[in-house]
């Protein structure tokens, strides 16, 4: 069993392509609220500094995707799936202008699928990912 605690409709991946052919690597940050809500962001990657206030949840279309460390002890039982709706998004994020947005959709882990996270993997610090040898893993 393999559990991911990020994942990606096929039209967010089809946009993550275009963002990426248009601006190189991405990053995602999941908004916690303020300006544009709770939303996921798309950013060039290394544009929004990330530390070990945040929790690296995996990688959607190879891309790191980030969520702040007090949203994640809220969402940790959460899967978070990304999709793609018409409207325009963050103003901060990349999409904005394609008339699309970016959307976070969630399921609650199966007790299976909590038991297996816990024992085999945890949300790395911004840090800790860092040191990771590649950042290009597609979860």
């Amino acid at each position: 069993m393999t559990v991911d605690r990020v994942t990606a409709t096929p039209q967010a991946l089809a946009l993550i392509d275009k963002l990426r052919a248009e601006h190189g690597p991405l990053m995602f940050h999941q908004s916690g609220g303020c300006c544009d809500g709770s939303a996921p962001m798309c950013y060039p990657d290394g544009e929004l500094i990330v530390g070990d206030g945040d929790r690296l949840l995996g990688h959607i279309g190879g891309m790191p995707f980030f969520i702040s460390a007090p949203q994640f002890e809220y969402w940790q039982h959460t899967q978070l799936i990304i999709d793609v709706v018409p409207g325009r998004g963050g103003m901060f994020s990349l999409e904005g202008r394609h008339g699309e947005r970016f959307l976070t959709r969630s399921r609650l882990f199966t007790d299976d699928e909590n038991a297996w996270l816990q024992a085999n993997a945890p949300a790395l610090t911004a840090t800790q990912a860092a040191a990771l040898p590649t950042r290009e893993v597609v979860a």
